[in-house]
């Protein structure tokens, strides 16, 4: 279950009556799409059913029976989410709309290069100040995920930019290989990985471009800064011979 503070007030007045529950803001969006594949327990405020939540006042079981057929919290919180609708504070909105700037600020940095600057990535500070300026606003009743595509589109203009992957060959030396290619191999997809014959490992990762600092970081950490690492550029670097 999440906090009361976490929680969202989806609201369904029906037959004469109100019902109320308490769900996780992005959980009741997903819900009310169809689209929510988790575990109901996992984002409600309370196994409940209200008449008025901010009282703890609840409907009589009749008027449950009548409008959703049972008197089930758990098959009715969806519905209400479902045929209701959400109630925000002011003060939720903004704190929505904060996440999911923060969220949809980390999406970019983690993906997005500066095609002028041979494909470094952009520091995360560097893609605010650019948002700010193209002046692009965060949807808190959108996923983050569906608003990255605008957010590039208002990017373009104010920042070179775009969406890149990058595949980095790793050969790491056999006193440090047993412990550090276990924490490589995972930080994106491990294409192609080769035990040598002195005992060192070869892999070659692919992961999202602007994540380029946090690997060569990663790779410096768990080896001691003795591993050697090459961009592969295309399909025949692939092998690791």
């Amino acid at each position: 279950m999440i906090s009361l503070d976490e929680a969202v007030t989806a609201r369904l007045e029906s037959h004469g009556e109100r019902f109320e529950v308490l769900v996780d803001p992005d959980a009741a969006l997903a819900i009310k799409r169809g689209e929510f594949d988790g575990e109901l327990e996992d984002v409600i405020a309370a196994e409940d059913v209200f008449e008025d939540a901010s009282r703890g006042d609840r409907p009589a079981e009749s008027d449950l029976e009548t409008v959703f057929e049972t008197t089930d919290p758990m098959v009715i919180i969806p519905e209400v989410v479902k045929r209701g609708e959400i109630q925000i504070t002011a003060d939720q909105r903004r704190e929505m709309q904060e996440q999911k700037r923060r969220r949809l600020i980390n999406i970019i940095a983690r993906n997005a290069v500066n095609p002028q600057m041979d494909d470094a990535p952009h520091p995360p500070d560097r893609i605010e100040r650019a948002l700010e300026e193209a002046g692009f606003r965060v949807d808190p009743m959108e996923p983050v995920e569906t608003q990255v595509d605008d957010a590039l589109e208002a990017l373009r203009p104010v920042i070179p930019i775009r969406f890149s992957e990058v595949t980095v060959a790793v050969q790491v030396p056999a006193d440090k290989a047993g412990s550090a290619q276990s924490r490589i191999r995972q930080f994106g997809d491990l294409e192609r990985e080769e035990w040598q014959s002195d005992g060192s490992w070869v892999g070659v990762v692919t992961f999202p471009a602007g994540m380029q600092n946090d690997f060569y970081d990663l790779v410096n950490d768990v080896t001691s800064g003795e591993a050697e690492t090459r961009i592969v550029r295309d399909e025949d670097d692939l092998n690791v011979r």
